[in-house]
């Protein structure tokens, strides 16, 4: 009689934080895990290990420090700070850190480089065109990142 509605309150409370927590999980390759072949993740995922093959995420893609990727990455949002090879397709925004190395092509609407990143790649912003008309590729090495301080545009 007395405390069944703070009970069911308590209840219903518990149960929206555990969906809640459960749609913002984050997926973890820890460090000395290697994976080969084709991963798709629903939330973001986070790689400290090794993963040769595709990553498709709907979500947020970071590769830790001790990270690397080779192959093909699909994703809404990616912060690099270990290595990757390959194919980097990320719909909104690509950070590149201090410790990041990147060697490939990669696709992106806003891009931040920290001063260090190493980008030996070709590299472009999604769907964006010149006023001629072709679309903005840029060729970055490592050199040019460190002249400009870190500031990268396209």
């Amino acid at each position: 009689m007395f405390g069944n509605k703070k009970n069911k309150e308590a209840v219903n409370n518990a149960d929206s934080n555990s969906t809640s927590s459960r749609s913002m999980s984050l997926n973890t390759l820890v460090k000395g895990t290697n994976i080969k072949g084709d991963i798709k993740a629903e939330s973001d995922i986070r790689i400290d290990g090794k993963i040769e093959g595709t990553l498709n995420c709907s979500a947020k893609v970071i590769i830790g420090p001790t990270g690397a990727v080779e192959g093909e990455i699909r994703c809404v949002n990616a912060v690099i700070e270990g290595r990757f090879d390959g194919n980097l397709m990320v719909k909104e925004t690509l950070s590149l850190k201090e410790t990041a190395v990147i060697n490939g092509d990669a696709a992106y609407d806003k891009l931040i480089v920290q001063q260090g990143a190493v980008i030996n790649a070709s590299i472009k912003r999604n769907g964006h065109t010149g006023s001629n008309g072709s679309t903005n590729n840029v060729k970055v090495s490592k050199d040019i990142v460190k002249k400009t301080n870190g500031k990268v545009t396209a």
